[in-house]
C-alpha cells in the first residue's frame, strides 16, 4: 500500500490564486524592479491595503521566471494561470532554488520565528543546534527568495534573523510584506496606498458580481458604487466586505449605513494615518451590519489561531446566550459576509478569519470582558483534542491523527501559551506538551516539542505543582525528545528525575516509561548490554501495569534492536515478528515501520536480500509519509547496502550519497553511533571495493542531488527502474543487475 506525504519540500509553496489578482500593475512593475536591485525588499501600507496579495502576485511571477512590466501584466497573469514558465533565463536563475512563503501573522512566540521559517523551507532537524544556524547553513548556497508575511508583531526578531541570513547567504532574497519597514541597511521600501478609483471600481464590482452573478453595474447606481469606493478610501479589504454586502442590499442601502451610526467606529489613535481610520470603519461597519448573535460569535471566534472546524467552534463559543445547535447558521452567515473564508485542508474543512478580522473581534471580546473565560474553553477543547489524538495514535487511524495534529499545531500552541500565562495552571501545560510526544517524536517536530517541554518544565512554579503526574509524563517525553536529539546530558537528568519522582508516587506507568527511555538512551549511546538490560525492564514493568500502546511496541522492537547488534537475530526476529502481527491487527504503521527495519537487518545478515528490500520499501514509505527523519535515514542507509548486495554498488553509492545530508538533521549520538552507522560504512567499503574511489565519489555526489522527494521516489522503485547513460558521473557506467537477474535469496 502506498501512502501519501504529510509535508513535501519542493521548489515552492506559493498558495494558489483562488479570487483573481486585480489591477496594480504599476506597482507589480515597480516591485519586479526593486526586486532585481536590492535583496532586500519590503511592502508596506496599512492592514488591509493589499500588501499580501500583491507579494504572492510579485512572488509568483519570479517562480515563473517573469520579469514583469506594466504593460506585461496581463500576459504575465495568463502565464500564470497556464503555469508557463518565463522566458528570461536569468531571473530563473537568480532563483533557480525556489520560491518559499512563510505565513508569519499567526506566531505570537518569537521563539518560534526560526521554526517556522525552517518549516516554510521544508527543514526538518532533530539535534540541539540552534534553529538559526541550521537555516543559515541551510540557505549559504541556495540561490532562493524568501517571502516573509505579517511580521509586524515581531519586527525586531524578524529584522535581527533576516539581517543574519542575508549576510550568510549570498545568493538569498528576501520579499517582505508589513505595516512597516525592517529597518535594515539595503532595504528597499515599496509604500503601498489604496488602489486608484478605477481600479478600486473594478475590484468592488468584480467581486460584487462573483457573490451575486446578477449584480451589474447601471446607470442608477453607478454614482453610488463610485461613492462607495471613496467613502471607504477604496481599500481592498474594506471593498472585499462591501461586495459581501451587496448581495443583500443595494449600493444606496450599504452608503446609508455609513452614516453617523458608525462615527464610534472611526478616528483612530490620535495623529494616525487616515488609511488606519478607514480601515476601522470598513470592519466596524460590518460589524454593525451583523446581527447581535452574529457579532456575539464573531468576537469568540476570535480566540482561535488560524484554521478551526465547525466542532471546536461549536464547543467554545457556545452557550446559555448562544445555543450550541445555532452555531452552524451563524458561520454560515459569517462566512456569506466574507468574514471567514471556508478552507479544504488535509483533515476536512476548516474555517479561519482574515488577522485584520479577528483583530477587530478579539478587541470587541475584551470590551465584553469574556476573554479570559473563551481562551480557556479554547484550552479545554484542544487539550481533549490532544488527548484523543494521543489515544487514536494506536489505531488504523495514524495518518488522519498526524494530519489532524498538523492543521491544528497553531490553536495547540496557543493553547500551551494559555497554560503558561497563569502560574496555577502550568500543570496542564506540562500535560499537554507531552501527550503530544507521538507529534514530536513520530512527526519530525522534535524541535518544537523540545521548546514547549522545556518552558513547561522550566517555567516558575513548573516544579512545586502538585499534579506530578502531569510533570512525570512531560520529563519521559523530554528524555525520549533529547535522547533522539543525541543530546545525553538532558535526556539522562529528566529521565532520572522522572524516574525517582515516580518511585516516590508510587507511579508504576510512569516508572516505566522512564526506565524505557533510558534504554532507549543506552540504545542510541551504543550501550547494548545496558539497552539489553533496561528495554526487557520495561517491558514488564508495561505488562505488569497492563499498558499497551505504540511505546510499549515500540520499547519491545527496540529491545530487538539491541538483540540483533549482539548477534541474537533469532531473539530479534521473535520480538519485532510479534510486533509486526500486533501492528497489522491494530492497524498501526509507524512503529511497525521500525519493526520492519529490523526485520530487513536481520534478513540481510542471513542472505536474503529480496526480503530485505522489500521490507525496506515499506519501511521508507512509513516513515516518508509520518516526516520521521530518524527511521528514514536509517532504512535507507540499509537499503544502500540491500543494493550492493545485489550487485549494484552505483546504485547503492548514489542512494548513500543522497541519504547522508539527511544525518545532518538526525541527532549527534546517533550519527556517531558505531552500530547504527554500520550499514553505511560497511556499504562505503564495499561499493568502493567494487567501484574504485573516484568512481564511488562521483556516484554518491550524483546522490547528494537529489532532494528528498527524489531520493524517496527512487528508493521506492527500485534500482532497476532508473536508468543510467554511458555519460554517468565521470564517464563511468557502473556494473547493473536487473531486478529479473538479481541473486536469488539464500536459505
Amino acid at each position: 500500500m502506498r501512502h501519501r506525504p504529510l509535508r513535501h519540500a519542493g521548489r515552492g509553496n506559493l498558495p494558489s490564486e483562488l479570487s483573481g489578482f486585480i489591477g496594480r500593475g504599476a506597482e507589480l512593475a515597480a516591485l519586479g524592479r526593486l526586486l532585481e536591485d536590492s535583496r532586500l525588499v519590503t511592502v508596506t501600507g496599512a492592514g488591509g491595503v493589499g500588501k499580501s496579495r500583491l507579494v504572492l502576485a510579485a512572488a509568483r511571477a519570479a517562480a515563473a521566471g517573469a520579469r514583469v512590466t506594466a504593460e506585461e501584466v496581463p500576459q504575465a497573469q495568463e502565464a500564470e494561470a497556464r503555469g508557463a514558465r518565463g522566458a528570461h533565463a536569468p531571473e530563473r536563475v537568480r532563483h533557480r532554488d525556489g520560491v518559499r512563503l512563510a505565513e508569519l501573522a499567526g506566531v505570537r512566540d518569537p521563539g518560534l520565528l526560526e521554526l517556522t521559517l525552517s518549516e516554510a523551507l521544508g527543514l526538518t532537524d532533530h539535534t540541539t543546534r540552534r534553529p538559526r544556524t541550521v537555516l543559515a547553513e541551510h540557505l549559504a548556497d541556495k540561490h532562493l527568495l524568501l517571502v516573509l508575511d505579517g511580521f509586524e508583531h515581531l519586527v525586531e526578531e524578524t529584522a535581527a534573523l533576516v539581517r543574519e541570513l542575508l549576510l550568510r547567504s549570498p545568493g538569498l532574497r528576501v520579499l517582505a510584506a508589513g505595516r512597516r519597514p525592517l529597518d535594515l541597511e539595503g532595504e528597499r521600501v515599496l509604500p503601498l496606498a489604496p488602489p486608484a478609483a478605477e481600479e478600486a471600481l473594478e475590484l468592488l464590482v468584480t467581486r460584487a458580481s462573483a457573490a451575486d452573478p446578477a449584480f451589474a453595474v447601471t446607470g442608477a447606481n453607478r454614482a453610488e458604487l463610485v461613492e462607495l469606493c471613496a467613502r471607504l478610501d477604496g481599500i481592498p479589504l474594506a471593498l472585499e466586505l462591501a461586495a459581501g454586502r451587496l448581495r443583500t442590499l443595494s449600493p444606496a442601502q450599504v452608503l446609508a449605513r455609513l452614516e453617523d451610526p458608525f462615527g464610534l467606529l472611526t478616528g483612530g489613535a490620535r495623529g494616525g494615518l487616515p488609511r488606519h481610520r478607514a480601515l476601522r470603519t470598513a470592519i466596524g461597519w460590518s460589524h454593525e451590519l451583523c446581527t447581535p448573535a452574529e457579532r456575539l460569535l464573531w468576537a469568540r471566534l476570535s480566540v482561535f489561531a488560524g484554521q478551526f472546524d465547525l466542532e471546536a467552534a461549536e464547543y467554545v463559543c457556545a452557550g446559555p446566550d448562544m445555543p450550541v445547535e445555532g452555531v452552524l447558521d451563524l458561520v454560515g452567515e459569517l462566512l456569506a459576509q466574507s468574514l471567514l473564508v471556508r478552507e479544504e485542508t488535509a483533515a476536512g474543512v476548516r474555517f479561519r478569519m482574515l488577522e485584520t478580522v479577528r483583530l477587530y473581534g478579539a478587541g470587541w471580546l475584551e470590551s465584553l470582558g469574556d476573554a479570559v473565560r473563551l481562551r480557556r474553553r479554547h484550552r479545554d477543547w484542544y487539550m481533549g483534542l490532544a488527548t484523543w489524538c494521543e489515544l487514536d495514535w494506536f489505531s488504523p487511524r495514524q495518518y488522519e491523527v498526524a494530519a489532524l495534529v498538523e492543521v491544528e499545531l497553531p490553536n495547540l500552541r496557543l493553547a500551551l501559551e494559555c497554560c503558561l500565562d497563569e502560574p496555577d495552571e502550568l500543570h496542564l501545560g506540562q500535560y499537554l506538551a507531552g501527550t503530544l510526544w507521538f507529534f514530536w517524536a513520530g512527526c519530525g517536530r522534535l524541535t518544537e516539542g523540545r521548546h514547549w517541554l522545556d518552558r513547561t518544565l522550566d517555567a516558575p512554579g513548573g516544579a512545586a505543582t502538585d499534579r506530578t503526574s502531569s510533570r512525570l509524563k512531560a520529563l519521559w517525553v523530554l528524555g525520549y525528545v533529547a535522547a533522539l536529539q543525541g543530546d545525553a546530558t538532558a535526556s539522562m537528568c529528566a529521565l532520572y528525575e522522572c524516574r525517582d519522582a515516580a518511585a516516590r508516587s508510587g507511579n508504576r506507568v510512569a516508572a516505566a516509561y522512564a526506565v524505557h527511555r533510558l534504554g532507549c538512551l543506552a540504545l542510541v549511546s551504543d550501550d547494548m548490554a545496558r539497552a539489553r538490560e533496561l528495554l526487557g525492564e520495561a517491558l514488564e514493568q508495561y505488562r505488569a501495569a497492563g499498558e499497551l500502546n505504540s511505546n510499549v511496541l515500540m520499547c519491545q522492537v527496540e529491545l530487538g534492536m539491541a538483540l540483533a547488534f549482539l548477534g541474537d537475530l533469532p531473539g530479534a526476529l521473535a520480538l519485532c515478528g510479534e510486533v509486526r502481527e500486533i501492528c497489522e491487527e491494530r492497524g498501526e504503521l509507524w512503529t511497525k515501520a521500525y519493526a520492519l527495519y529490523v526485520l530487513a537487518y536481520a534478513a540481510l545478515e542471513a542472505g536474503a536480500t529480496r526480503e530485505a528490500r522489500r521490507l525496506l520499501t515499506e519501511c521508507v514509505e512509513v516513515n516518508h509519509a509520518f516526516n520521521d527523519l530518524v527511521g528514514l535515514v536509517l532504512a535507507l542507509e540499509l537499503l544502500a547496502l540491500v543494493t550492493v548486495a545485489e550487485g549494484d554498488p552505483a546504485e547503492a553509492a548514489v542512494l548513500q550519497g543522497a541519504a547522508e545530508p539527511l544525518w545532518g538533521g538526525v541527532g549527534l549520538q546517533l550519527f556517531g553511533s558505531g552500530y547504527f552507522n554500520a550499514p553505511r560504512m560497511s556499504c562505503r567499503e564495499r561499493a568502493g571495493e567494487l567501484l574504485g574511489a573516484e568512481r564511488y565519489a562521483a556516484y554518491e555526489a550524483e546522490g547528494r542531488e537529489l532532494n528528498r522527494e527524489s531520493l524517496v521516489v527512487r528508493a521506492l522503485r527500485g534500482a532497476a527502474s532508473v536508468p543510467r547513460q554511458a555519460g554517468a558521473p565521470g564517464g563511468m557506467p557502473g556494473p547493473r543487475v536487473s531486478r529479473s537477474t538479481a541473486p536469488a535469496d539464500q536459505p
